[in-house]
């Protein structure tokens, strides 16, 4: 079962880096875009190469339209899909000044006190994600300026947070069954540590 949800995981998080790649190249193309675009409607370009620059500006050289609400979605999609890993490979930030001096039987403890946290809390957000994804659908509401669906967004970022949820809920048994026998099933850390 670990391995499978391991191999859900880094799947998630493919997809995520692949749709984190895009919005850097959308953005990095966009600000060249923008800079260019306004390098050619400078005094000087317009006075030295006044009909190469109007025909770039003719041409649409420019900003990408609507990449703000091409970012806000993707990015909202990229980082539900890392959460299953980070859920999987206990790679969450761990601040643990003190867990150091404390006794192993409360140190897992404490770690299965916190997946079960995060198991709650990532079901409620999938939950709310699920019912946000209704209401945009239902509502037709969309973008402004590229005009898709809100939903799209929504509905994306919803399968990352079902996976997120599910990964969670797999954690929390298998910390719970760790406590139980006091044994280490799926080997802890890998997070940042402060």
């Amino acid at each position: 079962m670990n391995k499978s949800m391991m191999r859900l995981a880094y799947f998630m998080a493919y997809c995520g880096g692949v749709i984190l790649l895009a919005l850097i190249l959308l953005t990095c193309v966009s600000i060249i875009g923008r800079s260019v675009n306004g390098m050619m409607h400078s005094d000087l370009a317009q006075s030295t190469i006044g009909g190469f620059a109007n025909w770039a500006i003719a041409a649409g050289v420019g900003p990408i339209n609507g990449d703000y609400e091409l970012v806000e979605a993707g990015m909202a999609f990229a980082i539900f899909s890392f959460m299953p890993l980070c859920q999987i490979s206990a790679a969450h930030a761990a601040v643990d000044v003190f867990v150091g001096l404390m006794p192993r039987g409360l140190v897992r403890f404490l770690i299965w006190i916190s997946e079960i946290v995060f198991a709650l809390v990532l079901i409620l957000i999938a939950y709310q994600m699920f019912n946000g994804t209704g209401d945009k659908f239902r509502s037709n509401e969309t973008t402004l300026l590229l005009e898709f669906p809100i939903w799209w967004a929504y509905a994306l970022s919803l399968v990352g947070a079902v996976v997120a949820a599910l990964t969670a809920v797999y954690m929390a048994g298998i910390r719970t069954v760790e406590l139980v026998l006091g044994t280490t099933l799926v080997a802890e850390g890998g997070g940042a540590e402060h």
